[in-house]
């Protein structure tokens, strides 16, 4: 999945976030829609303008990040 098809940021758009290309629906949204319990379905069905592709997208472009080291966990690690 090449996910620079379908993510980018524009600093004209939502603040530079990165978005589903065409959208001003940000990578940081879907996530939290899918943390929240919202199954691929419900988000397709109330995003009509999002797909299937551009779902799983926003998935590539996160696991990129995490293995750059980008993200790191909001707690503190234990030994």
């Amino acid at each position: 999945m090449e996910w620079k098809e379908y993510i980018v940021a524009d600093p004209d758009v939502l603040l530079g976030k990165p978005t589903i290309k065409g959208t001003r629906i940000s990578v940081e949204h879907i996530v939290g829609l899918f943390a929240q319990g919202w199954s691929e379905s419900q988000i397709l069905e109330s995003y009509p303008r999002l797909t299937k592709s551009a779902l799983q997208a926003v998935f590539a472009y996160v696991q990129d990040c995490m293995s750059a080291g980008l993200f790191f966990p909001p707690f503190k690690q234990t030994a």
